[in-house]
């Protein structure tokens, strides 16, 4: 077989294969698909989906406040256990606020909580240069009332992986 027909092969394979609509999780699970435990799943511990659901993304904050609670202390624990048996992923921390006081106060305030988190993760062994950090003050809220629920909800720092090679 020639170069050029081998070459055809692959990319008609290739295209075939992205036309795909298997998923790769557990909604598939009992229906031909992969199942529990498949790559990418919730089931499978190298995951992001095990991250955000089993260990936990967020670490919520007191009112004006940025220091580590022990709830905060444990849901970083297990992220920083998480990232140094995961080494090619790295994340961004995302500080943010809730809607009260001014939108420089809260840039800041939520800038202070992602460093929080960031220097905690560092200080469990993570490698500093897998960790950046970005502030959205009140700019980015999960909860929208002016209630007490709503404002402990948005005062957090949320830890986003990203796959890739770490510089």
């Amino acid at each position: 077989m020639s170069g050029i027909n081998k070459a055809i092969l692959l990319v008609a394979g290739l295209a075939l294969a992205a036309c795909s609509d298997a998923r790769w999780d557990d909604t598939n699970a009992g229906s031909g698909g992969a199942g529990l435990g498949a790559v990418g799943s919730t089931a499978d511990p190298s995951s992001p989906a095990y991250f955000r659901e089993a260990i936990g993304d967020r670490v919520l904050f007191l009112v004006d406040q940025s220091s580590i609670s022990p709830e905060g202390r444990t849901v970083l624990d297990g992220q920083a256990r998480w990232l140094n048996a995961n080494p090619s992923y790295v994340v961004t921390i995302e500080g943010h606020a809730d809607e009260r006081g001014t939108r420089e106060y809260n840039l800041a305030l939520g800038a202070r909580r992602a460093n929080s988190a960031r220097e905690y993760l560092i200080s469990q062994g993570v490698a500093a240069n897998r960790i950046q950090t970005v502030s959205f003050g009140k700019e980015r809220p999960i909860e929208i009332c002016s209630a007490q629920s709503c404002y402990n909800q948005n005062r957090r720092a949320v830890t986003v992986l990203a796959g890739g090679a770490v510089s």
